[in-house]
């Protein structure tokens, strides 16, 4: 296993940054009258995840947590929008079942990042 020396090496931060590339490149193509709406909401969530990530982990571990806890509340967020997209017909299914699988990756690692810091204090 690699030494962690920096946010940037974190499974959850990883794979976070990824959510936010393909949420980008997915908001995109929804219609022009979710610019305001749906698009922005989904880009600003997709970008707390592993900013709150890095913030948190720079603060350290009194902070840490919490700042886990906001970016697993914003990946929650993020699937439900994802959802949203899917029944409004403006994403194909097995786009959005990838990018929730994705999510589901990240909520896992962040949640198991908090139990582990949890029960180290």
């Amino acid at each position: 296993m690699a030494k962690i020396e920096s946010y940037k090496d974190l499974i959850a931060y990883q794979k976070g940054y990824l959510l936010v590339l393909d949420i980008y490149r997915l908001t995109r193509k929804l219609p022009a009258e979710e610019l305001y709406g749906l698009s922005s909401q989904m880009r600003r969530c997709a970008v707390s995840i592993p900013s709150n990530i890095a913030e948190g982990y720079m603060r350290g571990t009194k902070e840490y947590i919490h700042f886990l806890k906001i970016a697993l509340g914003s990946t929650a967020e993020l699937e439900t929008q994802l959802s949203l997209c899917r029944d409004l017909c403006y994403i194909e299914e097995q786009d959005v079942n990838r990018l929730i699988g994705l999510s589901h990756e990240v909520m896992k690692l962040l949640k198991t990042y908090i139990h582990k810091i949890g029960s180290s204090q």
